[in-house]
């Protein structure tokens, strides 16, 4: 990548754009059986070799890769909207309690209503998801000193810790919904079809619509609430705007492929540095669709590195975003307490 204004916009939009392309056709070809890319163009362009390899990419892979797509636009689209309306660069739906907000609600769906619908799970998360954010934010506000990004954080940590200790107690206590809950917890593209893409699909698209009509505001917000307030922002409607927003999309990506912690927290981080070396600068109007690219590139190579490394058998995407998203975080941490000394 060229540094400083040799790497124009158009330039960063090709660069990212073919890449996802790139890791979407490595997607479909890896996995416990590998596909030759050649054979996965003609699949694709309606010549397949063979009727095993089309059964698998049309029914097995190009879901799981439209997937990945989805859930993973949603959660960092969602990452960096929440950085954005609580000016805490680590912000995350894993840290501040959304993730573990509809998780315990889709558990408990499961174990006190008996649903065991896709579409039961989707509307359960997007209860949890929205009771989980109100709380953390409520919590947030409490003291003299207000909302901050320090109090933000720690609510965030104490509601997750109490909605993840909720969560275990109702799983331990029904079968149903510990075997529902062990593999769907560590965050995982595997197991489901088409269908659930396009269930979730209409509800991130509308997250993706409330988000990115935020940017324009956010941009105002990063100055300060009194200086959005002066250049007549509405900043009670865009925060309104903002939980619904990721209520949306954290939802229906969590009610699909389980809580993947970290993933909004990384992806913001490097969109803003690649938005620096384009001379883009902190507008949010780039940062959230670049986020909405990157953070699907992750999780599909977490995806595609989890099946090749445990071949045949898989490693979650979620174990080994974790896995990249931990040190990324204690780092952050480490950073803001140096800068504050």
């Amino acid at each position: 990548m060229i540094r400083g204004e040799g790497l124009r916009p158009a330039l960063l939009v090709a660069l990212l754009g073919a890449l996802l392309v790139a890791l979407c056709l490595l997607s479909i070809a890896l996995g416990a059986l590998s596909i030759p890319l050649d054979q996965v163009i003609r699949t694709l362009s309606g010549h397949p070799h063979s009727r095993l390899i089309e059964n698998v990419i049309w029914s097995v892979r190009v879901p799981r890769t439209a997937l990945g797509l989805t859930a993973g636009a949603a959660l960092g689209l969602s990452g960096a909207l929440m950085q954005a309306l609580t000016r805490n660069p680590l912000a995350d739906p894993g840290l501040l309690g959304v993730s573990a907000g509809a998780a315990f609600a889709i558990v408990l769906s499961v174990a006190v209503l008996g649903i065991g619908s896709l579409l039961g799970y989707i509307w359960s998360a997007f209860a949890g998801a929205l009771v989980a954010s109100v709380l953390v934010f409520l919590l947030g506000k409490l003291g003299r000193s207000g909302l901050t990004p320090v109090k933000l954080a720690l609510a965030g940590v104490a509601v997750t810790a109490l909605l993840t200790s909720l969560t275990s107690a109702v799983v331990l206590t029904d079968p149903d919904a510990l075997n529902r809950y062990r593999f769907w917890s560590a965050g995982s593209l595997a197991g489901q079809d088409g269908d659930a893409v396009l269930r979730i699909l209409p509800f991130v698209a509308a997250g993706a619509v409330l988000a990115l009509a935020c940017a324009p505001t956010l941009n105002s917000l990063a100055l300060g609430d009194d200086v959005a307030a002066s250049l007549g922002r509405r900043l009670g409607l865009v925060r309104l705007q903002g939980v619904a927003a990721v209520t949306l999309l954290t939802g229906g990506a969590v009610a699909v492929i389980g809580p993947v912690v970290f993933l909004g927290l990384v992806v913001p981080h490097i969109a803003r540095v690649l938005a620096q070396y384009a001379g883009l600068g902190p507008d949010h109007r780039w940062l959230l669709p670049l986020s909405a690219v990157l953070a699907p590139c992750l999780l599909l190579v977490a995806d595609i590195a989890g099946r090749l490394l445990a071949r045949p058998a898989e490693i979650q995407a979620g174990v080994l975003v974790a896995f990249i998203g931990g040190p990324f975080f204690i780092a952050m941490v480490r950073r803001r307490r140096l800068a504050e000394v």
